[in-house]
């Protein structure tokens, strides 16, 4: 359980992160940068360490497949449903909704079941959430593109955590890691020059921005997710993610001076029982 908290603390920051360097650099650019960096790091990690890499090709492939959905769909529908203006919290409480997709599809794809406690406690978590992010929810019709990333972002974590959980969860962490993230990277090398001008400024903001996600998001929380998905059902640790908005809300209280009413204070309450219904 301890894992568990740690993982939602540092995955709540991303979005903390995210809306302190977007300012500065256009999305897919930001984890192109981001990527390659994580990439190098990793890299210098498994080979100091003799991290042993796969052997077969279909696990190299299956890598390569979760390192797409997991960061390059995911973060890149994150970043961008920010970047065109869905407010922070819409943009969780739209992710926030990966629970329910995971348990309707953890019986087809991982032959997981999932009871009636834990439907209920998926319920409350739905409640809790939008309760968080219930202030925040501005229907502007200018967003739709940006609700359209919401939702590729939602698709991206859903199928990459559960493709994880089926193919890639006997790899090792460290090369496992070099290569999912390496696809990513040449996603965004691809998407990048394409799509965006690809101008940066570099700032002291941006500059912090990078790192803390490079290092405590991209390499701290990811292993810890993976780390998760290798112990726990699929189920059990997508319910995690409900915690993500109100955690992420109350960094922003201390970080950003955002405040937090009852309703958003009842609604972390909601939610902590509605994972706990879960996992317990």
């Amino acid at each position: 359980m301890p894992i568990a908290i740690l993982f939602v603390l540092l995955w709540s920051t991303g979005f903390i992160g995210a809306k302190l360097g977007l300012p500065y650099a256009e999305p897919f650019t930001f984890l192109l940068i981001r990527f390659w960096l994580v990439t190098a790091m990793v890299l210098v990690l498994a080979v100091v360490t003799r991290a042993p890499w796969p052997r077969a090709s279909r696990d190299a492939f299956h890598l390569i497949v979760t390192g797409i959905l997991i960061h390059a769909t995911f973060l890149s529908g994150v970043f961008s449903s920010m970047y065109n203006g869905v407010p922070a919290g819409v943009t969780a409480l739209i992710v926030g909704m990966q629970p329910v997709l995971t348990a309707i599809a953890v019986g087809p794809v991982l032959g997981e079941k999932v009871n009636l406690r834990q439907w209920f406690g998926l319920g409350l978590g739905v409640i809790g959430v939008a309760l968080v992010v219930q202030n925040k929810l501005s229907l502007n019709p200018s967003e739709t593109g940006g609700f359209a990333w919401s939702a590729v972002a939602l698709l991206g974590i859903t199928a990459g955590t559960l493709y994880q959980k089926k193919f890639c969860s006997t790899l090792d962490l460290r090369t496992g890691t070099v290569i999912q993230y390496a696809a990513a990277g040449v996603v965004m090398l691809l998407a990048a020059p394409l799509f965006e001008s690809m101008q940066v400024a570099w700032t002291g903001e941006f500059v912090f921005a990078l790192l803390w996600l490079s290092l405590v998001l991209s390499v701290g929380a990811i292993f810890l997710l993976y780390v998760l998905i290798r112990r726990g059902k699929a189920s059990s640790v997508a319910s995690l993610f409900y915690l993500v908005p109100p955690c992420t809300a109350l960094i922003a209280y201390f970080v950003f001076g955002e405040t937090l009413g009852f309703a958003a204070i009842l609604g972390m309450g909601i939610a902590v029982v509605g994972v706990a219904l879960v996992v317990w």
